[in-house]
């Protein structure tokens, strides 16, 4: 793992518009991380890391996976930039998060859909997902297509499918053919021009709110998570499981304050 910046920029909702909510915000490490500090997880963790590095390169090169999977999870919620769900939501969740971290694509895979299904799918809950690219070179590629793919509208599905596909860290694994396959398999995303607006000054600013609102946050571990009330004081929440009982108590505590 790493520690550097994050992005939540969604449009109108941008970094500045961020900073209030985000002043109270307790910096603390994202514990889960580290294996010799959360021994009761190891066990957990090396299974969920066996199934996210298990379909990369072969299979993304006969076309991505996941693709069915998580067109389901996302059918009907509405998408803006990098924001999933309801703008009216009661309460809202920032994911800090990079494409390469296999503990990320761990809680994407094991936590993310019954989250989708159980608060964001019913209204309850907004996710901004706030990326980060401090792994290596293909963070920030993958990102940066992520980010593009989000002024179409279809960020989550282009994300969601990068985690789904994670190859190993820094071995090449983002290239042209696999996000063109990830934007083909996406409906109502046209993949050219998610890949013609990569170096856009659009996504430029996007990263750039990205790495500022992660340091505002102290964020330095991935994926880190900040929960409270829409419009209130977001709180960095300390996730001790990769698996929804990681979040839901947070999630409950919120919509019930």
């Amino acid at each position: 793992m790493g520690s550097r910046t994050g992005t939540c920029g969604e449009g109108p909702m941008r970094a500045a518009a961020l900073r209030p909510t985000l002043r109270g915000m307790t910096r603390r490490r994202l514990v889960v991380l580290s294996l010799a500090g959360a021994g009761l997880l190891a066990g957990a963790l090396v299974a969920a890391l066996a199934l996210t590095t298990g379909g990369s390169s072969k299979e993304a090169a006969a076309g991505p996976v996941g693709v069915s999977r998580i067109a389901t999870m996302l059918a009907g919620i509405p998408q803006h930039a990098e924001a999933l769900g309801s703008s009216k939501a009661p309460v809202t969740m920032i994911e800090f998060a990079d494409p390469q971290c296999p503990y990320c694509a761990a809680w994407a895979r094991s936590a993310l859909p019954t989250i989708v299904q159980r608060y964001v799918r019913s209204g309850k809950v907004r996710i901004l997902f706030n990326g980060m690219a401090f792994v290596g070179a293909d963070s920030l590629t993958a990102l940066r297509t992520a980010l593009a793919a989000g002024r179409q509208d279809r960020f989550w599905n282009v994300i969601e499918l990068l985690f789904e596909n994670q190859g190993t860290e820094n071995t090449g694994w983002v290239t042209d053919s696999l996000l063109r396959s990830i934007g083909d398999a996406v409906p109502g995303l046209d993949a050219q021009k998610m890949l013609d607006e990569r170096g856009s000054a659009a996504v430029d600013q996007a990263v750039a709110r990205a790495e500022a609102l992660a340091q505002e946050a102290g964020v330095n571990s991935t994926p880190t998570f900040a929960v409270g009330k829409t419009g209130g004081t977001l709180q960095i929440v300390t996730v001790t499981s990769l698996d929804p009982s990681g979040l839901t108590p947070s999630l409950d505590a919120a919509l019930a304050g």
